[in-house]
């Protein structure tokens, strides 16, 4: 098993691919960035210590760039699927131990799997539904954990208002749980136990499904 602090490979650097690989080294995780064009590699050779011109669909090409060597790999190729499905699977053959790939379709997700994904994401879904919450205005942030469970950021409903949290019967009515809050006029957030009394003016962090914390965040 990879250890995070392993490096990372990044095969593709369009914006979701540039920004992953700009975060990964801002948190202090060694990258190999990959992508065929040479004006872009050209572009990113100041920012990123390790970036390279490569096919990825050549297998002689990731031979010669060591990418079997490299412990977690992410497919991020958003611009032609055929080369997504074929750097996967050429990744799955070298045995890379843990291959992330992007894709934008489930139909896309399934066939990336069967050549050697471990990991698929959907980058543009999942922030498209992020920012619709945000858009929605009932919510400060949106984050789902996995299809069936979500944490969310918000004002509290008036209803948990004044009581101490062990006395609202949260999970027990709407099925959520308020897992931290920053109070009022405060700076950070902090644990939230059964003694915790919210104001108007705190903010708290909901876990539950989504349908049940979008109900609670629809309480008034």
């Amino acid at each position: 098993m990879a250890d995070h602090k392993d490096p990372v490979a990044v095969i593709g650097l369009g914006r979701f691919g540039t920004a992953l690989a700009l975060e990964l080294v801002a948190t202090g995780t060694e990258v190999l960035a990959v992508d065929h064009r040479a004006d872009v590699v050209q572009k990113l050779s100041g920012r990123l210590d390790q970036v390279v011109v490569a096919d990825s669909t050549d297998p002689d090409a990731l031979a010669e760039i060591g990418i079997a060597d490299v412990p977690r790999v992410v497919v991020a190729i958003g611009s032609s699927l055929e080369a997504s499905i074929l750097t996967t699977a050429l990744l799955s053959e070298l045995g890379v131990p843990t291959i992330w790939a992007k894709a934008t379709t489930r139909q896309q997700a399934t066939i990336l799997e069967r050549v050697g994904a471990h990991h698929v994401v959907f980058p543009e879904r999942d922030m498209g539904e992020r920012i619709a919450h945000l858009v929605s205005g009932r919510v400060l942030d949106w984050v789902e954990l996995d299809p069936g469970w979500v944490v969310a950021k918000a004002r509290p409903p008036r209803e948990i208002v004044g009581v101490p949290l062990g006395e609202t019967g949260l999970r027990r009515r709407h099925r959520v749980t308020v897992v931290s809050v920053r109070p009022e006029n405060q700076p950070s957030f902090t644990h939230a136990d059964r003694d915790t009394v919210l104001s108007y003016g705190s903010v708290v962090v909901v876990a539950g499904r989504p349908a049940d914390v979008e109900r609670f965040l629809d309480l008034p």
